[in-house]
């Protein structure tokens, strides 16, 4: 990469937060809109995607402390458990459990099973795409 592209790298600072905090909002709004992990997954890889297009990818690498690789395994593990464990209580495969818990600032949430499971699906689709994107482009994760 060009050392004068002050631009780009400008601009993917802030286009990348931007990303990061949509992919938030997808992943929450999920539960009871369109969105979840899958797409909030594609929308963070989108993300580490243009900052290694616009930095070089292996002072990005050196910058995150993330192994791609061990995220994506981490993502099926949480989204298998989550489907499974239901199973050893008695319950029906990918049973979804709900609370509500009152927390200080935010007041009372409603907080489920499933978005444990999206958060796996997630974690694999961004550990999936983005060590697909760095094998093809010659860069290792």
């Amino acid at each position: 990469m060009k050392e004068n592209d002050v631009v780009l790298r400008t601009v993917t600072k802030i286009v990348v937060f931007i990303l990061l905090t949509f992919g938030f909002y997808v992943f929450f709004a999920g539960h009871n809109n369109p969105g979840g992990g899958f797409i909030g997954g594609l929308i963070f890889s989108s993300a580490f995607i243009l900052m290694f297009l616009a930095f070089d990818v292996h002072e990005v690498l050196e910058s995150l402390p993330i192994d791609f690789k061990k995220l994506m395994i981490v993502g099926a593990i949480i989204s298998a458990l989550t489907a499974i464990v239901p199973v050893f209580f008695g319950k029906s495969f990918l049973y979804q459990s709900e609370a509500y818990i009152h927390f200080p600032l935010l007041g009372e949430l409603h907080v489920t099973t499933i978005t444990l499971f999206e958060l796996g699906i997630l974690l694999t689709v961004v550990g999936v795409i983005v060590t697909i994107m760095l094998a093809l482009s010659g860069g290792k994760s």
